[in-house]
């Protein structure tokens, strides 16, 4: 397995990327001022992960997808711990991410990876998405926002 920067001539994941958030007007959004990586096993894109800077020496990580048959085996850890390294390395002291009320093992998995509950933006999900999003039987209505401090 090998995580890498997404060259500029290459497609974008989007079937990966449209498993993590599913309004493709969004996605495209970010990966205009964005950096996307990816992880390749046996030459296939298998995950991958978008960050933006959004303040001075923070970033953000907006994306973390992971093909559904691989959960479970690291890969999502993997990507969330290259994110983490690679905001280190470029100097940034605060790395955020956000996930729906509803992503259970999202959560549980971003503080495991050290991520702390920052705050709640209610209604986020109501407000940027037309349909509604199901997720363990429970809808996505409120955005969970976690950060790391470097």
């Amino acid at each position: 397995m090998i995580i890498r920067k997404l060259h500029q001539d290459e497609a974008v994941p989007y079937d990966l990327l449209l498993l993590a958030d599913p309004n493709k007007k969004i996605v495209d959004s970010y990966m205009k001022q964005g950096l996307c990586y990816v992880c390749e096993q046996k030459g296939e894109h298998i995950g991958c992960y978008v960050i933006i800077q959004t303040r001075p020496e923070t970033i953000e990580i907006v994306n973390v997808a992971v093909k559904e048959a691989l959960h479970g085996n690291g890969f999502g850890k993997a990507l969330v711990q290259h994110a983490i390294e690679t905001a280190k390395q470029a100097g940034y002291k605060t790395v955020e991410i956000g996930t729906s009320n509803s992503g259970i093992h999202q959560i549980a998995l971003y503080q495991k990876c050290g991520f702390r509950l920052e705050w709640i933006d209610r209604g986020f999900f109501l407000r940027h998405y037309e349909e509604a999003i199901w997720e363990n039987g429970i809808q996505a209505v409120d955005m969970v926002r976690m950060a790391i401090y470097l």
